[in-house]
């Protein structure tokens, strides 16, 4: 693999935030002066959009390693909790907040998708940055995206019917099927190809390649999107207004609140730090490509906008852990005894 690849990666990785405020000026500032596109145009790039769409998911489902799921069962607690965050206490948040706050039924379809589909593709790096357990953050991340396609469509209906919200239950199995289940199983298989012909070592030298394709796929897409809506957006600009309050407002709550929990429920803080991150994280990319496939691009808004909050967030919470382990007091040692039995059976 050429040498660029890893840094480039690793470059995009660390300044995503900003390339994603570049992604979002770009597109909407060509939205804004390029004339309207015909009807053959706008057919291109619903085309590209679709290729996108699966190069931003594809090599996230070649990463997924589901061999690590029967290990949940040595030590359920903390992936149990991680389960109630968000697919409990996640729903039940942002339903209020877009009660509240959200009046537009397209950014509020919007918003409770992103909501719904945890596993932000940082978590795992943000655990390690905060010393958290690697081996709980790897297999309470298989878990919730293993249960996604299943949960998704329930919750998003129950969810619309209580804020009288149209969704395609139809368009939205359809592009669950396409978006997650179809990349799921040829990303196994590309997985099982790469060990079974290269070796372990050949796949994680690829991982910064992975890594790459779905962050420079998921930056084209929220331009593209963007672009496609981005006269739309400027003449109703005060919609996104209350978007990022519920935003603000969910992250602010969420962080505090399953820290609280976690230490409340006797969680280490390696293991509450495996699954912090994964619980406030969503995975923007797949809600975008869902969004994109089932809906509109007006939908695909609250996914392509959260990231500028979630990392900021995130990347707080991470300098706050030094205060956090002192939270969590003499269960933060790694030789805690709740921590012993995962460690032990990943070791």
């Amino acid at each position: 693999m050429p040498r660029w690849i890893p840094r480039a990666s690793r470059h995009l990785q660390k300044y995503l935030l900003g390339y994603s405020l570049l992604a979002i000026a770009v597109g909407w500032s060509l939205g804004l002066v390029a004339p309207t596109p015909s009807q053959a145009v706008s057919g291109g790039l619903a085309h590209a959009t679709t290729v996108l769409v699966f190069l931003m998911i594809y090599p996230m489902m070649i990463n997924l390693d589901l061999s690590v799921l029967p290990r949940a069962f040595r030590e359920p607690r903390p992936v149990l909790m991680s389960l109630l965050y968000n697919f409990v206490l996640t729903p039940i948040l942002s339903l209020g907040l877009v009660w509240l706050l959200i009046h537009d039924s397209q950014l509020a379809l919007g918003f409770l998708l992103v909501m719904l589909i945890p596993g932000s593709s940082m978590s795992v790096a943000y655990t390690g940055l905060a010393d958290g357990s690697l081996e709980v953050a790897t297999v309470a991340l298989a878990a919730n995206f293993l249960l996604v396609p299943f949960l998704l469509p329930l919750l998003l209906h129950i969810l619309s019917r209580a804020y009288s919200v149209t969704v395609p239950l139809g368009q939205l199995l359809t592009s669950i099927a396409l978006v997650l289940i179809l990349p799921m199983v040829v990303g196994a298989v590309t997985r099982w190809g790469i060990i079974r012909t290269r070796g372990q070592r050949a796949l994680t030298q690829a991982k910064p390649l992975f890594g790459l394709a779905t962050m420079g796929s998921m930056l084209v897409t929220v331009a593209l999107i963007f672009f496609m809506k981005g006269r739309l957006l400027l003449s109703h600009w005060t919609l996104l207004i209350p978007l990022l309050a519920a935003t603000l407002i969910y992250l602010a709550i969420i962080l505090p609140l399953i820290t609280w929990l976690d230490r409340r429920v006797g969680i280490s803080y390696g293991d509450h730090m495996g699954i912090a991150f994964l619980s406030t994280g969503k995975n923007n990319g797949t809600a975008i490509a869902i969004a994109v496939l089932a809906f509109s691009p007006l939908v695909a808004i609250p996914a392509a906008t959260l990231p500028l909050f979630q990392i900021v967030f995130l990347v707080g919470y991470v300098n706050l852990a030094p205060r956090v382990r002192a939270y969590f007091g003499r269960r933060a040692s790694g030789s805690a005894p709740d921590s012993r039995p995962m460690k032990r059976t990943l070791g």
